[in-house]
């Protein structure tokens, strides 16, 4: 029998919170096209058109249903390979989420078309609409009427089924983009280029005439042609074209002569869409990186520890040069034919390290991270699979790029919360499913910190990884003196202005008169953190939270930082009619302002959520601090991660009881880390820094532990009481999320649902009970937490739990409650 008449079935991923996979029939025509990682076109339920991934491929008709046919085919090449798939089954399993849920955080947009997508005009299309045909230009002519159409209604305007391929092309063609590309303001790149006019390329003779005439008449003009044709290797008859920007770069005050030049046809002008991402750096050999003593013995150090074990953990304080060991190491695995990901846990750190990476990889390096638009990741992830990129560098969803020879996974600063996801599904850790990415393709792993996460030093301890430390600085610089400032003895001298003590306010003046730069932390964004009347104590909450509103003076408003509900800010108590409303605690906007005062001719910025909405937010303060445009910075945890600047003298925590007072297991861990990452920013090759502490409570254990730079003593206090209360890392934690908008309902759901867990888990269940925000959204929420022993049951007990789940939320009396799943919360 021929190949081509097997009937063949294919089980497909849909984008969609569902459970395993689905069977479809493949039609004869398309059994050679068919394969593994493709996109296809099929439907969902009775109208639905979703864009699907061929996950495998078989014989075997599925027992209690008719198979729908796939409708076509989207791709030439697979887009998606074998391993990636294990990594999303890994994920899917280990977090307890769909596969559609993985598939939808892994692909870019563009790849996932469906009939609920809505398409729009590209603004910027100039082609020619005589060379479109008929469906092309009956599409265009709808959206001219309608702005935006779903993909199902272009399927009723052309009368047919399969649009998905077209509309594909379309997009392609630069004609629509999707509205969320809009809603990114996305706009394709395109700089205008200078070419010889099809004439003078075609005629040699002609050529030399113009030259002549140019030589008599214009002698600049020809200076400019003569440019040209040096920059471009120029020789008759070919067609070459220059970057408007790049020939006048090399031409001082040329653009009337060049303008001339395009009047007269000699040149034209054409516009071409570019790479935003590609800069053309080649850059220069790591050979040039001259590594301290201490450094390469760390880089032997490094390797040592992989011939033993995959994962290494460098432990190696603020400013002592680990970024140098990291290039050197990308440098290797290159140099062996492989790839490197490279992950951070901010975006604000992906713009300072681009540029240092930039400086020896050149445009071998890709960049993936959330705060591209849909094309860009695109471009991005097709590149990575045409093996354009020996590094790709970015936050936790870099870790799905599709590699094809991965070599060395770098997790630096590998203790931060912010590699984990938080919502949608799935909630996955970007550090352990970078791990198991690792283990995948046999790759070595490094995780870096200067203040590692419980668990990962725990398993280096218990040498499940292996420690690699480095404790001096870049330079032998010393670490920063620390200052603890107790506020209420600042409070009972009268020393105290604003929320500044006395010996900031000095050591800010010094630093100013010395042209040295401040880092301020203050870890709540927002002008006052509350409002509150002084008669009765009232205080405007959110509508829809169960939370308290904070105060924005910038816009002078009251504003919900989980759900973004804003109200005026009343004249009056409305409970009393008071007029007495005073605010409470502080933000980093209050924090600014407050400076602004008091060093009027200083320049000051702040660097937090509301600074850095832009796409290059981040990129424009962390540019103007390192170029000294910046005096002070205030900042969220932001400023604490991992930035590098040179001439920053002091840093001050300005309260750091807000951290330890935070009622969570990991409070004095976090603690810890934020404020011994902060103090790291300060005091780099110039001299030694200075750290200010504000606090209530000077005598706090966390306190005296970052002042002594004593991770050690913090590590081993913790570890007692986690294994006291089976706490990470010795037990494994599961934290279940119930969810409805009446809070009765909830209460009985939640309380059945822990009842039933508890007859399969027993003591493990605790709950359920209300967060510390009961109401987000005008959703309640109440919790249960599962504590896990580590061990070989681990899977099974998950499986037991999702089966439980399963079986609850099939009992109508509780549907609408949702039920959330954290696996590992951080």
């Amino acid at each position: 029998m021929a190949v081509e008449r097997l009937t063949l079935f294919a089980d497909v991923i849909l984008p969609l919170p569902v459970s395993g996979t689905f069977t479809y029939r493949v039609p004869y025509a398309l059994n050679d096209a068919v394969k593994e990682g493709k996109r296809v076109v099929v439907q969902f339920g009775s109208r639905r058109i979703y864009t699907a991934l061929i996950r495998k491929i078989h014989q075997k008709p599925p027992a209690r249903h008719v198979p729908k046919y796939i409708l076509s085919i989207l791709d030439e090449a697979p887009i998606v390979s074998d391993i990636q798939f294990d990594l999303w089954d890994w994920i899917a399993s280990y977090y307890l989420c769909h596969l559609g849920e993985v598939m939808n955080a892994a692909l870019p947009s563009v790849f996932k078309l469906a009939s609920e997508s809505k398409v729009v005009l590209n603004p910027l299309f100039s082609g020619d609409t005589s060379q479109l045909n008929e469906k092309e230009l009956l599409l265009m002519e709808a959206l001219g009427n309608q702005k935006t159409i779903a993909i199902s209604d272009v399927m009723k305007i052309l009368d047919q089924q399969k649009v998905i391929p077209f509309i594909k092309t379309m997009i392609d063609k630069g004609m629509i983009l999707l509205e969320e590309e809009i809603k990114d303001k996305y706009r394709p790149k395109k700089d205008t280029f200078i070419a010889l006019s099809d004439r003078l390329v075609a005629s040699e003779e002609m050529l030399r005439e113009n030259f002549d005439l140019l030589e008599k008449r214009a002698p600049r003009q020809l200076e400019v042609l003569m440019t040209f044709i040096h920059m471009t290797g120029y020789t008759q008859g070919e067609a070459v074209s220059i970057n408007r920007s790049a020939l006048l770069k090399n031409l001082k005050g040329g653009g009337s002569a060049l303008d001339s030049l395009i009047k007269k046809e000699i040149f034209i002008l054409t516009e071409k869409q570019v790479s935003r991402i590609d800069s053309g750096a080649k850059g220069i050999s790591t050979d040039n990186i001259k590594l301290t003593k201490i450094q390469g013995d760390t880089l032997v150090n490094i390797r040592n520890g992989w011939h033993e074990k995959d994962v290494v953990l460098l432990h190696g304080v603020t400013s002592s040069g680990k970024t140098e060991i990291y290039i050197k190491l990308i440098q290797e695995a290159i140099d062996t034919g492989k790839q490197v990901l490279y992950l951070l846990p901010e975006i604000a750190l992906t713009t300072q390290i681009i540029s240092r990476l930039k400086k020896y990889f050149g445009d071998r390096i890709g960049v993936y991270h959330s705060r591209f638009n849909e094309q860009e990741k695109a471009e991005i992830w097709n590149r990575t699979i045409e093996n354009q990129y020996d590094v790709i560098l970015g936050a936790r969803s870099a870790l799905f790029a599709p590699f094809t020879n991965l070599g060395l996974v770098i997790v630096d600063e590998e203790h931060d919360s912010s590699f984990k996801q938080y919502d949608p599904a799935p909630r996955y850790n970007g550090r352990d499913a970078a791990l198991f990415l690792a283990h995948l393709f046999g790759a070595k792993a490094l995780l870096g910190s200067a203040t590692p996460s419980l668990e990962s030093y725990f398993n280096a301890r218990q040498g499940k990884y292996m420690l690699v430390e480095l404790f001096q600085r870049y330079g032998n610089f010393p670490l920063p003196e620390m200052q603890v400032v107790d506020i209420k003895n600042e409070l009972r001298q009268g020393k105290m202005k604003s929320h500044f003590s006395s010996v900031l306010l000095a050591r800010l003046e010094q630093a100013l008169d010395n042209k040295e730069q401040t880092i301020l932390f203050q870890n709540r964004r927002g002008f006052s953190l509350r409002l509150e009347c002084e008669v009765c104590h009232w205080m405007p909450s959110c509508k829809n939270c169960d939370v308290t509103l904070v105060y924005h003076k910038q816009i002078n408003q009251l504003r919900c930082h989980y759900c973004g509900f804003v109200t005026r800010v009343p004249e009056k108590c409305p409970e009393c009619n008071s007029t007495q409303i005073h605010m409470k605690g502080f933000g980093t906007q209050r924090v600014e302002e407050d400076l602004q005062i008091m060093f009027p001719e200083a320049r000051i910025a702040r660097m937090d959520l509301d600074t850095t909405r832009s796409k290059h937010g981040h990129q424009k303060i962390i540019t103007d601090f390192e170029n000294q445009n910046i005096d002070i910075l205030v900042g969220t945890q932001m400023v604490t991660k991992g930035l590098d600047f040179d001439h920053v003298s002091t840093v001050c925590i300005l309260n750091a009881d807000n951290m330890l007072s935070y009622p969570d297991f990991r409070s004095a861990e976090r603690s810890y880390q934020l404020m011994a990452q902060v103090s790291g920013r300060s005091g780099r090759k110039k001299r030694r820094g200075e750290v200010i502490v504000q606090t209530w409570q000077p005598s706090n254990e966390i306190i005296r532990d970052v002042v002594a730079n004593d991770y050690q003593a913090m590590y081993l206090k913790q570890l007692n009481e986690r294994n006291r209360f089976k706490y990470p890392p010795f037990n494994r934690l599961i934290i279940l999320r119930l969810k409805h908008k009446k809070s009765d309902k909830l209460n009985k759901a939640s309380s059945i649902l822990a009842a039933d867990l508890r007859n399969v888990f027993g003591k493990r269940i605790l709950g359920p009970e209300y967060p510390m925000v009961s109401r987000i959204m005008n959703l309640y929420i109440k919790q249960i937490m599962i504590k896990l022993e580590r061990g070989g049951k681990l899977v099974s007990m998950k499986e037991q739990l999702k089966e439980t789940i399963e079986v609850f939320s099939r009992n109508k009396e509780f549907s609408g409650v949702r039920v959330i799943i954290d696996v590992d919360p951080v």
